[in-house]
């Protein structure tokens, strides 16, 4: 899950992300775009520039540019922990991932003026007042490429105040992590979407001109051969020209005794022999249903199922000679 902090200034939102960080979230702030920027200028990185410099950036490449940053460096495997959100467009380009949650963390202005005190920063205001006046200047923007606070916390999904003690906030930090953890539910994908999407991924390794295929034999859900399409061991790539067929691109079906490159399913069949697997009783997941050739291996193989994704142009009675041998059939498409 991503989860994404926003709120006033010295409302709690750093020491949420040094909480999170210590459960495994990784992260981000999108003020740290803006500190690269103020470095590169040789600006000295105040609050003040902070904003100054943002507001630039959102001009340039428009409201939701920081967030569009950011959401470019998150992988899906991981958790993330996003600060320094301050524009409703940010939001928005954070949502589209689709596990995006915006904390709204907030606190009353004495006790942040109190923690502002405590830090001691020279750029920080020194007065009760002059705090209040520059929090109003960052919360409420009609320009919709500047910094509006107001219109972020809107999109909040949890609001977290924060008042009390480190054990209070992080108690209401796992309260509302346990909330979100409720909404949001990883799908993950069935184990024919699972071994298809790794046969792709196999086929990317054939070095056939005409057509990249390629088959994974499973026992047990577990993988124990695979095999892409290409020329022989130790022959030419039909990428470097070591099958002439491919390589002068023949009408499909025509002269295809003189192919020399071998098929993903016979592939990964001869490779569990070579290596002395047994795939008896197993399945093959192939990208592309079986032609005559490989149906063949596929039945005296001991094969018991086939699942594949996309038709192959001449396969209707490789599909029949299959179902005639008692094997099963099955299509399972993925993009």
């Amino acid at each position: 899950m991503i989860i994404g902090l926003t709120g006033e200034n010295c409302a709690g939102k750093s020491t949420i992300c040094e909480y999170l960080k210590k459960k495994g979230f990784y992260y981000y702030s999108l003020s740290d775009a803006i500190r690269e920027e103020l470095k590169k200028e040789g600006k000295t990185i105040t609050r003040e520039n902070l904003v100054q410099k943002g507001n630039e950036l959102r001009v340039k490449f428009g409201a939701g540019a920081l967030g569009r940053k950011i959401a470019e460096l998150l992988q899906a495997d991981k958790n993330y922990v996003i600060d320094s959100i301050r524009n409703p467009a940010e939001v928005e380009e954070l949502k589209k991932s689709g596990r995006f949650f915006l904390f709204y963390v907030t606190a009353s202005p004495e006790t942040r003026f109190e923690r502002i005190k405590t830090r001691k920063r020279e750029e920080d205001p020194q007065t009760y007042d002059s705090f209040l006046r520059f929090e109003k200047l960052e919360m409420e923007n009609a320009d919709k490429t500047k910094q509006n606070l107001k219109g972020t916390f809107v999109h909040a999904d949890k609001k977290l105040e924060n008042e009390g003690s480190f054990e209070e906030l992080y108690d209401k930090v796992d309260k509302l992590l346990a909330e979100v953890s409720d909404k949001f539910k990883r799908v993950r994908p069935s184990w024919d979407d699972y071994f298809m999407g790794i046969a792709k991924v196999v086929s990317s390794r054939s070095n056939c001109m005409k057509r990249k295929v390629a088959a994974i034999i499973v026992k047990d859900k577990r993988i124990v051969s695979t095999g892409y399409n290409g020329t022989p061991r130790g022959t030419r790539n039909c990428s470097e020209g070591g099958c002439p067929r491919c390589n002068g691109f023949s009408e499909s079906g025509k002269n295809l005794e003189e192919c020399v490159c071998s098929h993903g399913e016979e592939n990964a069949i001869v490779q569990a022999a070579y290596h002395g697997i047994s795939i008896k009783e197993s399945t093959i997941y192939t990208t592309f249903s079986p032609c005559l050739l490989c149906t063949k291996m596929i039945i005296n193989s001991g094969l018991k199922e086939v699942v594949y994704n996309v038709a192959y142009p001449l396969g209707e009675t490789p599909l029949k000679l299959l179902k005639e041998a008692g094997i099963i059939v099955r299509q399972n498409k993925i993009e």
